[in-house]
């Protein structure tokens, strides 16, 4: 079972979140619609998304890594189920 925890966007400083937010906005097969927006656009969208409850950020200890979530897909895997 995979170590999970949601991190707070609070809990980091400014430029470690910026930087995650901008890791994320750039990976491969991240959509944002039929209009190309910039890094900062998305990373924008990204923090709205986060400070408004939209999407969660969680760490997994056992593979140490990161990823953004919507919050009930996120909640669903902190209690323990799966996404489908």
């Amino acid at each position: 079972m995979a170590d999970l925890l949601e991190i707070p966007p609070a809990r980091l400083s400014p430029d470690v979140l910026n930087a995650l937010l901008e890791e994320f906005a750039s990976r491969d097969g991240t959509d944002y619609g039929a209009v190309e927006l910039s890094l900062a656009a998305k990373v924008q969208q990204l923090r709205r998304q986060l400070d408004s409850g939209h999407l969660a950020l969680l760490y997994d200890g056992n593979s140490e890594a990161w990823d953004l979530l919507p919050k009930d897909s996120a909640q669903l895997l902190l209690s323990g189920g799966t996404l489908p």
